[in-house]
Order: structure tokens, then sequence, then C-alpha cells
């Protein structure tokens, strides 16, 4: 079965590798940009570090905001102009919600760009489902709750949500000669881990694809978040590894990313590859290097497009990508350190002939 999480997919774009360092002058194109349409979110999830005041991801994040619908069509044609291969929308807030998104995707279609998306799946029905199942590459839904009652306490929504957004997945799922991959992630913490197997199960039984076991994020310490977990770490690992091995097949990968955490915050670098890869531009039209700097100007803004389009912006001034040095700016949860660190390594080798 093909690794849809695959570190090594950026292998297949040779031109954009080899362009990345700061001695070369010719810049190319991002590969694949993360899109935040929208701060508004229709759920309240007590972990959301774009809402906490305790983490560092969004912290200069205006919940208002959002991309007006002239601005969202003029980046639209850019990344078509450029040769951008994929657009992910994702928060901020909830996509889904967001006031053009039908417009957008219909764009997006049209600019023959692959495209995902992340959600809570509260929207997902009608015409915009039906649009993503036949033209989206992939949707994943994040869940913590494992049934009505739970799933209103994490997300501080009415009970019933949880049985709403699992039909809404359910016929998804069943759309006839539906294209697009469904998967969901499942957000592990203290409370929830005992429910894995039941709630994967679950998932696989309405038609779901791929399942992501993922940790929760609670602190901008990696050692916090390892005591955080470190209590019931083993049990849940013993659960999502059973999971995987009794639940995945053709039908139903599981991508067991529950790990403690500490080398997604340790980084020894001093410039981000990723930034030009896989850039995000915010609801507030900032450009930032990854998910894990948005809304953060101090440390993690490489420039605006309010008044510049997206297109003139990146191919102004390649030195914007050296600003941030991970060893001094980053030292918060990064879900790209491990694919830095592996394109740093095949760009700075001598003796390049002993193989």
């Amino acid at each position: 079965m093909a690794n849809k999480y695959s570190n090594l997919k950026i292998f297949h774009y040779q031109d954009k590798l080899e362009s990345l360092p700061k001695n070369i002058s010719d810049i190319k194109a991002p590969i694949h940009i993360r899109i935040k349409p929208t701060n508004v979110c229709n759920h309240d999830c007590w972990y959301c570090a774009y809402k906490v005041d305790h983490l560092q991801l969004g912290q200069d994040m205006v919940e208002r905001d959002y991309i007006p619908y002239d601005k969202m069509m003029e980046i639209v044609d850019d990344c078509k102009d450029m040769g951008v291969k994929a657009l992910t929308f994702s928060g901020g807030g909830e996509p889904f919600v967001y006031r053009y998104f039908t417009d957008t995707i219909k764009k997006v279609i049209d600019s023959k760009i692959s495209f995902a998306s992340l959600t809570n799946g509260s929207r997902l029905s009608g015409e915009i489902a039906e649009l993503f199942a036949y033209n989206g590459t992939w949707l994943r839904v994040s869940i913590d709750g494992y049934d009505d009652e739970s799933y209103a306490e994490y997300r501080g929504v009415k009970v019933g949500e949880f049985s709403n957004i699992v039909e809404n997945m359910k016929n998804f799922a069943n759309l006839p000669n539906r294209t697009c991959n469904l998967g969901v992630s499942f957000i592990v913490d203290d409370k929830n881990y005992t429910k894995l197997c039941e709630f994967s199960q679950l998932m696989k039984d309405i038609g779901v694809d791929s399942i992501k076991i993922s940790p929760c994020i609670v602190d901008n310490d990696g050692n916090k978040n390892n005591e955080y977990h470190k209590p019931f770490y083993d049990e849940a690992k013993e659960l999502s590894c059973k999971v995987k091995l009794e639940l995945e097949d053709e039908s139903f990968e599981v991508f067991d990313s529950y790990h403690l955490l500490e080398d997604k915050f340790e980084k020894d670098y001093d410039w981000c590859p990723y930034s030009q890869i896989n850039p995000v531009i915010g609801a507030d039209m900032n450009i930032y290097p990854c998910h894990d700097k948005a809304y953060n100007l101090e440390n993690g803004l490489l420039g605006s497009i309010k008044d510049i389009s997206f297109k003139d912006f990146w191919f102004n001034d390649k030195n914007t990508f050296f600003k941030i040095n991970p060893s001094v700016h980053c030292n918060n949860h990064c879900v790209v350190n491990d694919k830095n660190k592996m394109i740093l390594d095949y760009l700075d080798v001598e003796h390049l002939g002993f193989v």
C-alpha cells in the first residue's frame, strides 16, 4: 500500500530541491500551499493552538479575519500561473464556514490544481461535499470525542454533533464513484486513548479510507508535552499499534503518528527548506513559512500580500525565505522538522561518489 504520508515526495521535484539554497538565485514556485481562508470556527476545542493562550501557534490571530473574495480569486489565478501543484485549506478557523468556499473550490477545479482540506466535518454535505467527492484529492476530519457526550465536552458544541458528523462522513464515503480519499485524524489525549480501537473500528465501518493517530499538543515545550503523555503513553501506543495490526488492509490505511515529541521541537539548522516548498497564506493575507508559525508576527512572518499579488511577492526577494532561523525562532512543535533535516542532509553532502 502506498504511503500517503511519505516524507520522500519532495524527491520527485529535483528542480525545486536544487533551487532551495540561499546561493541559488533562481527561486522556483512552491509545490504545495496551505491556505487559511477564515479564522472563524464553529467549534471550540479545548486544546486548539489558535485559541488557547498558553500555545504560541496563532498568538497574533484575529478571529474575524478572512480572505476577501477578489483576493482569493487572485490567489488561485496566481497559483495556476506559477505551476503550484496542490492546495490544502485549513484553519485558523473551519474552512467549510468560509463564505466563499464553494466559489473558491469551483475555481480551483477549473485551474486543474489538486486540492484537499482539513475540516471538523460539521458542514460536509450538499454541493460542497460533492465538489470534493468527485474533484478533491483528500479530506481529513479532525476528531477527538468518541460519542455525542464526549465530543460535546471536547468542542463546546451541542450534544448530538458527533452523530451528525459521523453521518456526514458516512454519506460522503458512500457517494457513488467517489474519488476523494476520506481520512480522519484522531487526536489522542488522556481521556480518549482507551477508545482508540472502538473508534477506529467505527471509522472503518462507515467507509472512511484512512485514520491518522496523533498526539494532542498541550504545550510549547516538548518535554512538557511528553510529561503530559507519559502516564498513559505505553498503553496508548500499544492500542495504536493494535489498530494498525488488526484493522489496516487494502481499504483502510492506518498512519500511526502517536509518538513522544522531542524530534518535533529541537532544531539545529539555521534555514528552513520547507518555507519555500509548502508556505502558508493566512486569513490575514500574511505569508508564513509553515502551519506551526502561522499568526506569529514576531518570528513567523515572511511578508504580506494585502497590497501585492502572491506571485509578485514570491519572486520579489529570495532573502525573504532566510529571515527565520529555526534554531533560534522555532522552538515550537514543527510537523516538517524531519523533512527539513532530510532535505538539508541531501543538499549538504561531500564526497558524493563514495555512496
